[in-house]
């Protein structure tokens, strides 16, 4: 009897193909943890990071494979369909482009903060755990499963903040990222169980069938809502739930920045888009003036923040502030044009972001500047092919024509006057004029500044009171005074003068080989698809297209 009864028991099916670029991300994960055992510094610092560009490889292919594709998987709590494709599409590339910008010579890698047993393995396990949690955020068709990708891309993002462990804003940012982080995963939580609580149900459809009727209006399903809407606006960086989003841009690693700076705004945008399109979609009425509300105080509060910052990455954290309000409208028309509309600024955003992070990589590894306007001064005669990137992304940024920033802003214009939110769309516009003012400092100070090493050491020779030749005397900054230097020529010095010399270099150089190969690469490669996307956006229009019909929407 037993083995009858075990004859005819049959397990769950299991579609592995939906799942197969999840299963990529989770197992090279699993494999680069390992891998990063061993040691070897050539293993952690080369073959650790080429073996989590095989997994992302692995994850893009595998997405595309599954390019037009219509179901349900997981008992329903994932939803393969061209809207979550696309978006993981994103994801993946962000994830690569992270990899390249954190990839460093091995020789680098042993001087780096965290030393020569620094945890390399860890650290890419973490970012593909992370990059498998915002897939499955992006996929969820059901509460439990959003709420396990918010914590699955939170929890490892927390920790990757504060990698650096010897450097104070580091650990700093990834403790003020923790807290905040639980304050908005606890109040979405809270919002979902309200919800759960008033509709009965955890399914998005079930949920949107329920609130056809009176619940759309009842005071628990509204406060369920708008505890999820603050829940959400946490992770998407939204005003006025915005203000850690300086401090822990500065604070992490730049290439970690770069990560959270793109990604986790496309795992936030794809969960509003899906949950608020199908499941609250009933209550639009209620939700959208709300949201429209946030997006407008948004894109106000991060241009007129970004004004004035020192700091690139201050500077970017602010405009990705701005840059959320934007996409929010998308979310607030609730049609298949605001949600192509968004899907298409998610991945334009993400080549604007990565060509500008580069730069600000490639700089701090060559300079002593850090991420200060200063490093960038100078930049266009000394490194133009890193300058052209980082002027193409701020044009791109602000909406200027023949990028695709301005195609991305115009889709998000359209949407919002034919969603009936027309002086939203104004908003837009008047954001963006305002962003001129922080935009256009960056592209002067590339072209139009000397690099701050060429006029310090200009400085202080002339401070000298002697010629260029006359390396002996000491700068006025040091105590020296031509009032006080004996009369007579001075004696060379041709020994201190290259004392001198090299003392500025090694202050003013971080890394001495200068060149930096991967970080080059991403910031040329996304600043040509800028342009290419903002001269031929077809290619782009048509799979948004697609995406923007995945959730019934008309």
């Amino acid at each position: 009897m037993t083995l009858l009864a075990t004859a005819h028991l049959k397990g769950p099916h299991v579609d592995f193909a939906g799942l197969s670029p999840l299963i990529a991300l989770l197992g090279g994960a699993t494999i680069v943890l390992l891998v990063g055992l061993l040691r070897s510094r050539w293993v952690r610092a080369q073959l650790v990071p080429a073996l989590s560009l095989i997994a992302l490889a692995a994850a893009l292919g595998l997405t595309i494979w599954q390019w037009g594709e219509s179901k349900s998987i997981v008992s329903g709590a994932l939803r393969i369909d061209d809207l979550s494709l696309a978006l993981n599409l994103i994801l993946v590339v962000g994830g690569i482009c992270t990899v390249l910008l954190a990839w460093r010579p091995t020789h680098a890698v042993e001087r780096a903060v965290h030393g020569p047993e620094g945890m390399v393995g860890e650290l890419h396990a973490l970012l593909l755990t992370s990059i498998g949690g915002m897939s499955v955020l992006a996929s969820a068709q059901n509460t439990v499963a959003l709420f396990i990708g918010l914590e699955l891309l939170s929890i490892p993002l927390y920790v990757l903040c504060a990698t650096e462990l010897r450097r104070e804003h580091s650990l700093e940012s990834g403790l003020k990222y923790l807290i905040v982080g639980s304050v908005g995963s606890a109040t979405l939580l809270y919002g979902l169980a309200l919800i759960y609580g008033a509709t009965g149900s955890t399914d998005f459809s079930a949920i949107g069938n329920a609130l056809n009727g009176s619940l759309a209006t009842d005071p628990l399903t509204l406060t369920g809502i708008a505890l999820c809407v603050a829940g959400l606006c946490f992770k998407a960086s939204v005003a006025p739930f915005h203000q850690w989003t300086p401090d822990v841009y500065e604070g992490a690693p730049t290439p970690v920045t770069a990560f959270m700076a793109v990604t986790t705004k496309v795992a936030a945008l794809g969960v509003f888009l899906r949950f608020f399109d199908v499941a609250l979609i009933g209550a639009q009425a209620s939700w959208a003036p709300a949201v429209a509300v946030l997006a407008t105080i948004t894109i106000v509060a991060g241009n007129v923040g970004a004004l004035g910052q020192s700091s690139l990455k201050r500077m970017l954290a602010y405009s990705s502030v701005a840059q959320a309000g934007y996409m929010l409208v998308g979310v607030v028309v609730a049609d298949k044009l605001g949600v192509s509309a968004t899907v298409f600024y998610l991945a334009v955003y993400l080549f604007m972001n990565m060509a500008s992070f580069a730069v600000i990589v490639a700089r701090e590894r060559t300079t002593g500047l850090g991420d200060g306007i200063d490093a960038i001064a100078g930049l266009g005669r000394e490194r133009p092919w890193l300058a052209w990137p980082m002027t193409i992304s701020m044009l791109a940024l602000a909406g200027i024509p023949a990028t695709a920033g301005f195609i991305g802003k115009f889709y998000l214009i359209d949407a919002a006057v034919a969603g009936g939110y027309t002086w939203l769309a104004v908003v837009i516009v008047v954001g963006s004029m305002i962003s001129l003012g922080y935009y256009l400092p960056v592209i002067a100070a590339m072209w139009m500044r000397e690099a701050p090493g060429a006029a310090g050491a200009s400085t202080a020779l002339a401070g000298t009171g002697a010629p260029a030749g006359a390396a002996g005397a000491l700068p006025a900054l040091a105590g020296g005074s031509p009032e006080l230097e004996p009369e007579g020529p001075a004696p060379s010095d041709p020994a201190g003068a290259t004392a001198l010399a090299q003392a500025a270099s090694s202050s003013a150089v971080s890394d001495p080989g200068g060149f930096q190969p991967a970080a080059t690469l991403v910031a040329v490669l996304a600043g040509a698809a800028t342009i290419f996307f903002g001269v031929i956006p077809q290619p782009l229009f048509d799979l948004v297209h697609q995406a923007g019909g995945a959730l019934g929407l008309f």
